[in-house]
């Protein structure tokens, strides 16, 4: 696809991919293009160019970094079926990106391609984003599945399985699966202390839904299945089965 159409295409993981890395996320205007030799352009893809960016600030969407108003950087973009670069003079991009220490005005993006062409609703998108990111209290990424544990009810068919997860800072977080005989089994996820049982799962689109459908390890581990009875262990597992059903797959579109 070309540019413009990554830019319309752009899935809300690929927006969380580049924006949880990056220190700022501007809205810049193109001033300035030239081409990097490609014998000076190390580990860029069959079929794209790196390009030197010569730019404008227009907004600064996020980020606690000051921001003078030239901007430079590189940015690799990938050329259409005729080898043609796509025309990026005068136009609104955002970028995802780190400042250079001691060289203002120079950025380095978070990501070889991480630069898209500006439209409103990517914007709007953007920054719903960022203010989910930005919260406190914000679901933090997740680095796997410390255990589970499944107690079975009083009654057949009812029970409760608790996943514990293991965060990048070292912040509570666990998925529970309630189940009553006769009715739909609920499932609910917290990333504090304070246990929800009662709470509606993660909207799909959402910075706790993007946490779990794209990170959580499709398989339980049977190492992290600490109930003790065979029966319990199987329900953990179809527990943990149901919650990846419901969550539903985490779609990327950058290549």
């Amino acid at each position: 696809p070309s540019s413009e159409s990554i830019a319309a295409q752009v899935a809300y993981a690929d927006l969380a991919d580049l924006s949880e890395p990056a220190a700022l996320v501007v809205k810049a205007q193109v001033r300035k293009v030239a081409e990097v030799e490609p014998g000076r352009a190390a580990g860029l893809r069959t079929g794209w160019a790196r390009l030197y960016i010569e730019a404008r600030t227009e907004a600064v969407l996020g980020g606690r970094t000051a921001l003078g108003e030239a901007l430079r950087y590189l940015v690799d973009v990938p050329r259409d079926t005729k080898g043609k670069l796509p025309k990026l003079g005068k136009r609104s991009v955002i970028l995802f990106a780190r400042p250079v220490a001691g060289r203002p005005g120079e950025l380095q993006l978070v990501a070889p391609d991480a630069q898209l062409l500006w439209d409103p609703t990517l914007e709007a998108r953007v920054k719903a984003l960022l203010a989910e990111l930005y919260a406190p209290g914000a679901p933090r990424a997740i680095g796997g599945l410390r255990e589970a544990i499944h107690v079975p009810g009083a009654l057949a068919g009812e029970g409760e399985t608790q996943f514990f997860l293991t965060t990048a800072g070292g912040e509570p977080a666990a998925i529970t699966v309630s189940r009553t005989p006769g009715s739909e089994p609920r499932w609910a996820v917290s990333f504090s202390e304070l246990v929800e049982t009662g709470a509606p799962p993660p909207v799909r689109e959402t910075l706790a839904w993007y946490r779990l459908a794209c990170f959580l390890p499709r398989q339980l581990a049977a190492s992290a299945n600490l109930s003790a009875a065979p029966e319990d262990r199987q329900a953990a597992a179809s527990d943990y089965r149901f919650v990846l059903e419901q969550l539903g797959t985490c779609p990327r579109l950058r290549r």
